[in-house]
């Protein structure tokens, strides 16, 4: 292997960037041909298929799960957390459009070579909005999950009580680990830097926030790193951020149907005979789905503890009732839900 190819496989390893590290094994490979060595040519290739082959299907080489290497330090140390999540799209209940539209941006991300080679740059800008519960962390996960990148959570709520008076400095470190390390970062609660400027209980920290913010926006995007923004209350952040992104993916509440496919996902062998559902109403509930997850979570564990293969529908529809009960508790008069509500149903 020539120093000019081991210097390109180091420098593709360092950025993440797994299809220009196989691409340059393939050169060696070609090669190693041309010199006579076809056994050594051929060894490669194989390798480069079974890599190739892993990655489409999600399994990490081996059975193992990837060492979680990439984690905050110094500054951003307990701001900023890190995951490899192991959830992918399919094992989340969404609307035809939201997957495809999730689906087309992981294609972009996949063979963004590819289209860096024709002038064009994947999405790496995304907001989410929609009401808590509804998927909006999931996808986070999902995405790094299909991705095979490491996942960082940004409070950016907790960046503010603790460093009120420095944060936009602590964000411009933020901003330079995206730079440095590939990955998927969540910038989650994103209206606590997003609100509108000139907004009556605006201060000056947060202008200069949101405007490092709207800066960071314009950069280029050195790592492909996928940024997304989640918020609750998409009507309160700044216009100027809106065109920013490259897109904007709205969660709504499930219907239905796709309220029991989340039940019965999460119910899994303690599902519901097929009449069972018809005694539970689940049209006039208006829960999220992260509600439903935990009332089905509820009657599971109960009946894991009392011994029984299945959960009675009556039961299940008591637990649906009561996160009904405590939705509305957490309600103000106008309608929408308290500070706490939102971190309590967030995602």
């Amino acid at each position: 292997m020539s120093t000019k190819h081991l210097v390109a496989l180091l420098n593709s390893h360092i950025e993440g960037n797994e299809e220009q590290f196989l691409s340059i094994a393939l050169q060696v490979a070609a090669q190693e041909a041309r010199q006579g060595r076809t056994d050594d040519a051929d060894k490669l290739k194989r390798l480069v298929q079974k890599a190739r082959d892993q990655h489409r299907s999600g399994r990490p080489a081996g059975g193992q799960t990837p060492i979680p290497l990439a984690r905050p330090r110094g500054e951003l140390q307990g701001l900023v957390e890190s995951a490899y999540p192991k959830v992918t799209l399919d094992s989340m209940v969404l609307s035809d459009d939201v997957h495809a539209r999730l689906t087309r941006v992981v294609r972009q991300q996949q063979e963004r070579s590819t289209l860096r080679d024709h002038g064009q740059a994947p999405t790496t800008h995304m907001l989410l909005v929609g009401p808590p519960g509804t998927g909006k962390t999931m996808t986070a996960s999902a995405l790094a999950g299909e991705l095979h990148l490491p996942l960082f959570t940004v409070r950016l709520e907790a960046l503010f009580s603790r460093f009120f008076g420095e944060t936009a400095g602590k964000l411009r470190l933020l901003f330079d680990q995206i730079a440095q390390q590939r990955g998927v970062y969540l910038l989650d609660e994103f209206d606590a830097i997003g609100a509108r400027r000139g907004d009556p209980n605006d201060v000056g920290e947060i202008r200069r926030v949101l405007n490092s913010v709207l800066a960071f926006m314009e950069e280029r995007n050195s790592t492909d790193s996928l940024v997304l923004a989640a918020t609750n209350h998409v009507e309160i952040l700044d216009e100027a951020l809106a065109r920013r992104f490259d897109e904007v993916i709205e969660y709504d509440l499930p219907d239905p149907a796709a309220a029991r496919a989340v039940l019965e996902r999460r119910l899994g062998k303690f599902k519901l005979s097929p009449s069972s559902w018809s005694a539970i109403e689940l049209a006039p509930n208006g829960l999220s789905q992260g509600e439903l997850v935990r009332a089905a979570d509820a009657v599971v564990k109960d009946a894991i503890l009392e011994g029984t293969p299945k959960v009675l529908a009556e039961a299940l529809a008591r637990a649906l009732q009561n996160r009904q009960t405590l939705k509305g508790k957490f309600r103000r008069p106008n309608g929408r839900q308290s500070g706490d509500a939102r971190r309590i149903d967030d995602g």
